[in-house]
């Protein structure tokens, strides 16, 4: 099957919230919650689409010729390349019964290994959906990240026992996650988290960890100070938070203040390996995808993931030969137009 067929064929395996646009760009969705949608005014998912669209790439084909390469090496692993798979929650509630985030992961850990690339899963209310992520991680080599919520200490230390224990590659925190009410009402509950004691649950993971919502310079600095190897600039906390402002238009001056300091990952909107090139370009190390996949895999598994990855990656070596950059290291500002 190829990338349209697969869609069209997704149509009768989701929903009724997500309608399995051709182009995942926010607006069909709006204001659906549940579902893939965002709170009021609901433009948040659009924003991030529409912003990377606003960004031209600069054309340059007076250089050597060279297949590009793009692989990508990030806390020593090399993978296929700098794109990996975003955490989605509360799979069945938002995007139909098909599957729920347990089996819905299962898949995923395993298509991005077997692509060369890595899963971030994410985290529940119920504690089996990290504990079953962790362990499909071990199968595989311990190739993943699962994002843990921010709940109180005793239950991310917990929760990082069961990483440590595993040898998970590389784990992480939601911060924005703190704004969930359901969250707050919880036993163990959740909140918002200081440097120091962000500072805690970094030392606390033995293997590199991201923090995951960073929308700000001051915010990427603290998460630097807090010993974080790495951040996702993200504001899926616009889930439950109207009025944010899109990735694209806050990653240069993150990127600026603490590029070479920590990894630099970005989430939201991000629909073609053109945007990935645009990512990369201001600053970005790597980013993510997740809505777009979701689809694939429900109407056609793991080969419904591998063909929407290779459309991507085929994309971004098709721009860097357009515009001249022969590897990800020669993806320089100058190689887009804001």
């Amino acid at each position: 099957m190829n990338y349209n067929e697969i869609i069209s064929a997704a149509r009768d395996q989701v929903g009724p919230y997500c309608k399995a646009c051709p182009v995942c760009n926010g607006k069909a969705c709006g204001n659906s919650i549940p579902g893939p949608g965002c709170k009021y005014p609901g433009n948040t998912a659009a924003r991030n689409f529409d912003k990377w669209q606003e960004i031209c790439v600069n054309m340059d084909t007076l250089c050597p010729n060279a297949d590009p390469d793009v692989s990508f090496t990030m806390f020593g692993r090399t993978f296929t390349a700098p794109i990996f798979a975003a955490p989605l929650g509360s799979i069945d509630l938002h995007y139909g019964p098909k599957y729920k985030d347990p089996e819905y992961n299962t898949i995923l850990i395993n298509a991005c290994v077997h692509y060369g690339l890595m899963a971030l899963t994410g985290d529940g209310v119920d504690p089996e959906i990290m504990l079953r992520s962790a362990e499909d991680m071990k199968k595989v080599g311990g190739v993943g990240c699962p994002i843990v919520k921010p709940w109180n200490k005793e239950a991310v230390f917990a929760k990082l026992d069961v990483l440590n224990e595993g040898s998970i590659f590389c784990a992480g925190m939601d911060v924005d996650g703190a704004g969930l009410p359901f969250l707050k009402a919880m036993n163990p509950n959740a909140g918002s988290k200081s440097v120091a004691e962000m500072k805690e649950i970094t030392s606390y993971a033995k293997m590199p960890f991201i923090v995951k919502g960073i929308m700000t310079v001051k915010g990427a600095e603290k998460a630097v100070e807090a010993g974080a190897a790495g951040i996702v600039v993200s504001n899926h906390g616009g889930r439950v938070q109207g009025g944010v402002a899109s990735t694209a238009e806050v990653l240069p001056e993150i990127a600026d203040a603490v590029k070479g300091k920590t990894v630099i990952l970005v989430d939201g909107g991000i629909r073609s390996g053109v945007d990935v090139f645009r990512a990369l370009a201001l600053g970005a190390d790597g980013v993510l995808i997740g809505r777009p996949i979701l689809p694939m895999i429900y109407a056609a598994g793991e080969e419904g993931f591998k063909v929407y990855m290779d459309k991507i990656v085929s994309e971004l070596k098709s721009t860097m030969t357009m515009c001249g950059a022969a590897s990800l290291k020669d993806i320089t500002r100058d190689k887009v137009r804001l």
